[in-house]
């Protein structure tokens, strides 16, 4: 069992039920946004947001606890520089429900869908400052394959991260298997 404090009380909760989603419309949408303005660096509009739901549905889930949208992970597919690649956009788990598992299994969930639809890597961009994010990052396997600097609106400078899918074995040992 987890505890979380959440807006000053704690919250108990077992990772049984934490509920994760695809996501299921524009009811959804208002929960990402939501999220990702609390708690990101960057302000997207609105036709960013729709950008990805709208084209890559079935690379945008949410965690729920209790009907509450705790966590969500928004990404894209296509052709960049002739590799069919993956790209994380947004990951946010709120404050309270960090460290409980949530964020590493959004990612998973999406990273399986670019395998299943035959991308061979995924990238992102996480702020060099956002430890949390380049632990989770580093456990799946991904590596910092370069430095933008001031990459950000606030300043700050980003790693941009890289997981091969080509590579069996890595997707082994970090249980990225499709039967998973």
């Amino acid at each position: 069992m987890a505890e979380t404090e959440d807006e000053g009380k704690k919250v108990e909760f077992e990772s049984s039920e934490i509920e994760y989603v695809s996501y299921g419309g524009e009811h959804h949408l208002p929960l990402i946004m939501r999220l990702v303005d609390e708690e990101l660096s960057e302000p997207y509009s609105i036709f960013t947001y729709r950008y990805f739901v709208y084209l890559w549905p079935q690379l945008c889930f949410l965690a729920f606890h209790r009907d509450r949208c705790v966590g969500t992970v928004v990404c894209k597919m296509g052709e960049h520089r002739n590799t069919f690649r993956g790209y994380i956009a947004m990951l946010v788990v709120i404050k309270p429900y960090r460290g409980k598992g949530i964020a590493t299994e959004l990612v998973i969930r999406a990273i399986k869908v670019m395998m299943e639809s035959g991308c061979e890597e995924a990238t992102l961009e996480a702020e060099v400052t956002n430890k949390g994010a380049l632990a989770l990052y580093g456990r799946l396997g991904f590596i910092r394959a370069k430095r933008l600097f001031r990459y950000y609106l606030n300043g700050v400078d980003a790693f941009r991260l890289k997981l091969l899918f080509l590579q069996s074995v890595n997707m082994e040992r970090h249980n990225f298997q499709l039967t998973r």
